[in-house]
């Protein structure tokens, strides 16, 4: 990927002081123990706790110049920040940095080489630069020899931001300055904020080249044919593709190039939160030395990690690298997808376990981005909360959404790829009435979809939302395929099945799609 802009220069800054380039895992670790930043855990992984438990998108922001003047989408979540500020700032970040242990990571961010970005992540703190050095492609030696960063992200924790001279909103910020290729981070220690930053880079500069970046998991079948999964926080994106039946391509970023799959990371960020052997036994095993954990309570006598503990976070996360999954693709690529998976956690209990959707449908409802908050996960929420991400990662997404789900549905059309709806959420009812989605059924659903089996079901069409649903599925029990059926109370169903139509299209009303794909999409009732 060329460069045709300069590089943020550092190399000042890391001649002096003490900077760490490039170091082993075992000595990062030693390093972030030894500075009293991390903890080691009972089964071997480093455990660091931060002062924001989770990502801090207000804080957002991308430089407004030239280069970005008339691509990006501007709004409340690619908000604009003045150029001048920007080196302003930089500065200020470069005279806090001076001096001090810096640790350096030169990675790639995509595994096929041909789109691949060569990034330089430099970290005040050695167990966020573990973090990156899991999560990221790891360049072989001879790689490392040439490799020329073409992005550099700064991640500054302990210097905070001043408002009022800063023109931030907080003493936090992320800032992207796509013509200095940089990304600026400083006031918060939430990891996972470098990961991102990048791949929202991966969303501004692949469209323009053809390719499709997507904010979904992906693995591939014995017999070699490729699937997708998209899905918000808590919708089983990492769960039920972390198969044991299927290997693994990767849990949360990819491209879907001319070529096909490609994995953006080298790693896995999975949710800990009430992670249990039993049911998650792959991630369970990638829990070891050399992997990351974040925010999780261990016990004060034998270090033994309680993933069962919200106390600080119900946003628990361990990273590890992608070869921690036994069956893992490596390096990280795979053939054009034949099903791509859209997962949903409905806690209204309307939508199907399972529906086929057209190419017109999955245009409507990756723009829609559908899940629904359940009460009691955050502060005030009293009932289901109807939550709507667009494509399914509105927050990563510089350019228009049009964009990409044009791309969506142009790559479905051309590779024949067939996309379905899963709702691992509620039937029945909805939270407090109905129960949640046995995940042994969703898995012989999305099994069965991935596989080619249910694709030869009959169907039948669903007057709601018009959903093609299967009237059978191997392993499922009939009665719940249809989601009106689960209902007792069906007038209920029908007005609860109305109002979820209702915000889906009010939801709608900001997007500019075709007259087909608004047509796909569920109507409001008059």
């Amino acid at each position: 990927m060329a460069s045709t802009v300069h590089i943020s220069d550092v190399a000042e800054l890391l001649s002096e002081g003490r900077t760490h380039f490039n170091l082993s895992t075992a000595v990062l670790v030693e390093h972030a123990v030894g500075r009293n930043e991390a903890a080691l855990a009972a089964n071997g992984a480093l455990v660091g706790y931060t002062n924001r438990t989770g990502r801090s998108p207000k804080d957002k922001f991308i430089v407004r110049d030239g280069t970005t003047e008339h691509t990006v989408a501007w709004g409340a979540v690619n908000a604009p920040f003045d150029t001048d500020r920007f080196d302003e700032l930089y500065a200020r970040v470069v005279e806090h940095l001076r001096g001090r242990d810096l640790f350096v990571q030169d990675l790639f961010c995509g595994a096929d080489p041909a789109y691949r970005l060569p990034v330089r992540i430099v970290t005040e703190y050695a167990w966020h630069s573990l973090f990156v050095r899991q999560l990221f492609i790891r360049p072989t030696a001879s790689e490392l020899r040439h490799h020329h960063p073409e992005f550099t992200v700064i991640a500054a924790p302990e210097f905070k931001a001043n408002p009022r001279r800063d023109g931030t909103n907080s003493e936090v910020f992320i800032l992207l300055n796509f013509t200095r290729r940089t990304v600026l981070i400083g006031g918060t220690s939430y990891a996972g904020e470098m990961k991102k930053s990048i791949f929202s880079v991966m969303n501004f500069l692949l469209p323009p080249r053809n390719v499709f970046p997507m904010h979904c998991s992906a693995n591939v079948g014995h017999d070699g044919v490729t699937a997708l999964f998209f899905g918000l926080s808590g919708t089983g994106k990492t769960t039920l593709s972390a198969d044991p039946s299927r290997d693994l391509i990767g849990d949360d970023e990819h491209g879907w190039s001319a070529d096909g799959i490609f994995n953006f990371e080298g790693g896995c960020y999975a949710k800990c939160i009430k992670l249990s052997q039993k049911n998650e036994p792959q991630i369970w095993s990638a829990l070891r030395f050399g992997c990351v954990l974040e925010n999780v309570t261990l016990d004060s006598h034998t270090r033994t990690p309680d993933y069962n503990d919200d106390s600080k976070t119900e946003n628990t996360r361990a990273a590890y690298p992608v070869e921690f999954i036994e069956n893992a693709v490596i390096p990280g690529v795979g053939g054009h997808p034949k099903n791509v998976v859209f997962l949903t956690a409905d806690a209204f209990g309307v939508l199907p376990p399972i529906s086929r959707l057209t190419p017109e449908q999955a245009m409507y409802h990756f723009l829609s981005g559908y899940t629904a908050k359940v009460a009691g996960t955050e502060a005030g929420v009293k009932e289901p909360t109807a939550t709507f991400s667009t494509c399914f990662g509105s927050p990563f997404l510089p350019l228009a959404p049009k964009i990409y789900a044009e791309m969506l549905g142009r790559r479905l059309r051309e590779h024949n790829a067939q996309c379905w709806l899963v709702n691992t959420g509620w039937q029945g009812g909805p939270y407090g009435v109905g129960k949640r989605m046995e995940i042994p059924y969703t898995r012989a659903m999305v099994d069965a979809a991935v596989e080619g089996e249910l694709i030869a079901e009959e169907f039948e069409i669903e007057p709601a939302f018009g959903f093609a649903i299967p009237k059978f599925c191997r392993g499922v029990p009939p009665q719940i395929l249809n989601p009106r059926n689960a209902w007792r109370d069906k007038a209920a169903y029908d007005q609860a099945a109305g109002e979820l139509r209702n915000r889906f299209a009010k939801n709608f009303e900001k997007f500019d799609p075709s007259p087909e794909v608004k047509a796909a999409g569920p109507q409001a009732q008059k």
